[in-house]
């Protein structure tokens, strides 16, 4: 029988590749393409089990058994659901539909084909256990050299498993495939204008789009965008690098920028250092022949991670330190960086920074205290970049160490 599929479900059905995945909006017929091509699968391999999961099994109950059911009915398969095990009994072998909320009891079978729904919903470190197992029970033999491939069907949820694992982590045999809520023709006339005015506009993007953005609150670093914002800049032979730095013991934080014409590119990073020492000895081993000009956590003229001032250490190393007697308010250095990008005036080579530009784009604010939130662990490196735009496109430079 024939049923009609928009485009991207067409292709989501149809690809070979050994992860495939729909990232889209609300409405976008994510999951009833993710029900289909479970069913599909398993008429193409049978007597091999196949798997579906969801992050929890009040989804599996609510939404997985009505929707198998109505497409197993649709295809005319004869089944019985077992509400107890979570497993529909078909004539071609078992769906076996398990919950990511656990990711210990996904143990004791072998499937052929798994899809997993919504996997951006799931915390991330439990995320990453669940498809370490899911993966393990995806082993079973199949028919006439088949391999076996574990797909995905999700609203993207930040830049959490789904970035990582299809953006961050791109390879030839993943797939990745846009669905935008309006090209489901079938809606209700006034559903994506409902959502308009639901959602803030970075929330749009993904749940109309299906775009990566940070949605979990408003950005820090809002001005920020990957793309436009992309340097391809390298560090030439013998001209000054002006060094954003952060102190924190064990966790030292560096940005390494060049400046082209009125323009700061971030063409390097120094993440998790020990100390002080261990920054001056980094910078000299990867940049030898080079004159560094450090603009640091002005704090850092006091506090001490080694016995000496920071401040101190850097100069013993030959650095030229310049920085002004107080840090701005963080207000003033935020909107320094976003003030930057949107003038044009500031570009970060991702690829040598890749720890920075996940930083950028994934700082929020704290929706408790309405400043930059530093649980995440963003905001070490981010405030050292900062360090070195606000000091050097908009600090009045009065006062230098």
């Amino acid at each position: 029988m024939e049923i009609e599929l928009f485009s991207h479900q067409m292709e989501f059905m149809e690809s070979e590749a050994t992860h495939t995945a729909i990232v889209g909006g609300f409405g976008s017929g994510k999951s009833f393409i993710g029900v289909a091509k479970t069913v599909e699968m398993k008429l193409q391999m049978p007597g091999v089990d196949v798997g579906y999961y969801l992050p929890t099994y009040p989804l599996i109950r609510d939404m997985a058994f009505q929707r198998f059911s109505e497409y197993l009915d649709l295809r005319k398969i004869p089944f019985s659901l077992h509400e107890t095990n979570k497993e529909f009994d078909t004539p071609y072998g078992r769906i076996i539909l398990r919950s990511m909320d656990n990711p210990a009891m996904i143990v004791a079978y072998e499937t052929g084909y798994s899809l997993i729904d919504e996997a951006d919903v799931v915390p991330r470190r439990k995320m990453d256990k669940a498809f370490t197992n899911i993966l393990a029970r995806n082993r079973k033999q199949l028919p006439n050299g088949q391999k076996n491939k574990i797909d995905f069907v999700t609203t993207p949820e930040g830049f959490g498993f789904m970035y990582d694992f299809f953006v961050k982590k791109e390879a030839p045999h993943k797939r990745i495939i846009k669905a935008w809520t309006e090209n489901n023709t079938k809606l209700p006339p006034d559903y994506i204008e409902n959502l308009k005015n639901t959602y803030t506009a970075n929330q749009l993007k993904a749940y109309l789009y299906g775009e990566f953005v940070n949605i979990a609150s408003d950005s820090v670093y809002s001005s920020y965008n990957r793309e436009t914002h992309r340097s391809n800049e390298t560090i030439i032979d013998g001209e000054v690098l002006y060094v954003g730095l952060d102190f924190n013991v064990t966790n030292m934080n560096a940005v390494i920028h060049v400046k082209r014409d009125k323009t700061y590119h971030a063409v390097a990073e120094i993440v998790k250092a020990y100390n002080t020492q261990s920054i001056c000895e980094q910078l000299k081993l990867r940049f030898t022949g080079h004159n560094f000009i450090v603009n640091p956590d002005a704090s850092g003229n006091a506090r001490s991670t080694s016995g000496a001032s920071n401040f101190s250490i850097l100069k013993s190393a030959g650095f030229r330190v310049d920085a002004p007697k107080k840090n701005p308010p963080v207000i003033e250095r935020v909107n320094a960086v976003n003030l930057a990008f949107e003038k044009k005036q500031y570009y970060v080579n991702d690829s040598a920074c890749p720890v920075y530009a996940e930083s950028l784009e994934n700082q929020a604010y704290d929706s408790v205290t309405n400043a930059p939130d530093k649980k995440s662990g963003y905001d070490h490196i981010t405030e050292a970049g900062g360090y070195c735009i606000f000091r050097n496109l908009y600090s009045k430079r009065i006062i230098t160490h």
